[in-house]
């Protein structure tokens, strides 16, 4: 029952819940109605239902960013993770003023802007005069369309995803590891235990807590890549997705399709499709961590 002590707490809080309801609630509200109609924001939109969804779902181009996305988490994530991890062991073995060296080192493509990141890299990736390709070319190996040959565009991004996110998840695994009791390790020695077998045995499961995270983040920051592909193809409606969109993901896709296409009633049900295929990934995974976490 409503009591009206309360009152003054709800009105400290009305500014935020009205902000919230605002620029949180309505969006989001307005973006699920705008779904069911076909509106290009110049001629009169139309109630369509649930073809906008149908239309998607259907769609060449959303099995292939589908498959993109799906291909791109299995690889960058572990693969990101168990680079993180190493730079977090080697940093570790530092200690002082060269462990912060080495620690900000790697965390500096974090902070790099992404424009500018993905410059570097396509000029690493240049046919010819690029960094890796005048590599190859002292060992006598041809040039290598590295964001033109649909064989290694992904692979190229999947590089660059590793390369940007192994810094931010090696300060996070590291601060983990300074939270494991020097204890663990120093029984493990006097057992004989080699280093290999303190990491297989004491970082890893004491991480366990710390790698889930960074999985979760790496997952649900994949889910919603767009950025580096982006970028790397052109940034432009007009070349978005690549050759033969080998680097076309979801969001992409969604942004073709309203800021391209103008059709905002498709884009907009793409988004929910996105944010339904999210809250399932995120809730398997919590579901796993659940059970993996009983005795």
């Amino acid at each position: 029952m409503f009591d009206k002590k309360h009152i003054p707490h709800l009105l400290m809080v009305f500014p935020f819940l009205a902000l919230f309801a605002v620029f949180f609630l309505y969006p989001i509200a307005s973006g699920f109605v705008y779904s069911f109609y076909d509106w290009n924001a110049t001629t009169t939109s139309r109630f369509v239902g649930l073809a906008n969804y149908q239309r998607i779902i259907h769609s060449r181009d959303f099995s292939k960013a589908m498959w993109n996305l799906g291909t791109y988490i299995v690889i960058t994530v572990p693969v990101g993770i168990a680079a993180a991890f190493c730079l977090a062991l080697l940093v570790d073995s530092f200690k002082g003023f060269w462990q912060n060296f080495f620690r900000g080192i790697f965390f500096m493509p974090v902070v790099l802007p992404m424009f500018l990141a993905a410059t570097i890299w396509r000029w690493i990736y240049t046919p010819n005069i690029g960094l890796l390709n005048t590599i190859r070319g002292l060992f006598g190996l041809p040039s290598v369309q590295f964001l033109n040959d649909t064989s290694t565009m992904l692979y190229s991004l999947i590089a660059v995803d590793v390369w940007v996110s192994a810094g931010f998840n090696m300060v996070i695994i590291l601060a983990g590891m300074k939270n494991i009791p020097k204890d663990y390790y120093e029984a493990a020695r006097l057992d004989g235990a080699s280093k290999l077998q303190e990491i297989v045995y004491i970082t890893i499961p004491m991480l366990y807590p710390v790698l889930f995270f960074v999985t979760t983040y790496g997952v649900i920051s994949a889910l919603q890549v767009f950025d580096k592909p982006w970028l790397l193809t052109g940034s432009s409606f007009s070349q978005y997705g690549g050759r033969q969109n080998a680097l076309l993901f979801p969001v992409m896709d969604m942004m073709g399709r309203g800021f391209g296409e103008l059709k905002f009633g498709q884009a907009a049900a793409y988004g929910f499709i996105l944010t339904i295929v999210i809250v399932a990934v995120t809730a398997v995974m919590f579901a796993l961590r659940k059970k993996g976490s009983q005795p």
